[in-house]
């Protein structure tokens, strides 16, 4: 089986990396008509198109490995969430627009 393995469902393009995927499942739990674990323990699709679209971002938003990429119509990457900028930084303080 390929390394990925890509479905455009809804305007979204998803790509499930075959290599990162290490079984936790998550996704699973969050969306299971949209994926399975195969032979061996790795995620793929089953049918992504029948989750609505908000379950399924934070299905693929689930992965802690970060194994599921999601784009949207624009192309833009919007899982994982885009790092940086605003939020605590490492000191805990907040960084970015109005951070210190």
């Amino acid at each position: 089986m390929a390394d990925s393995e890509e479905r455009r469902v809804g305007g979204l393009r998803i790509r499930i990396d075959r290599g990162l995927c290490v079984g936790f499942a998550d996704c699973i739990e969050a969306a299971p008509e949209a994926f399975r674990l195969d032979g061996e323990g790795v995620v793929v699709f089953t049918q992504p198109e029948t989750v609505d679209r908000g379950r399924l971002l934070a299905a693929c938003e689930a992965c802690p490995v970060d194994a599921l990429t999601v784009w949207d119509e624009t192309g833009a990457e919007v899982v994982p969430a885009p790092r940086g900028g605003g939020g605590p930084g490492p000191d805990g303080e907040e960084s970015g627009p109005g951070g210190a």
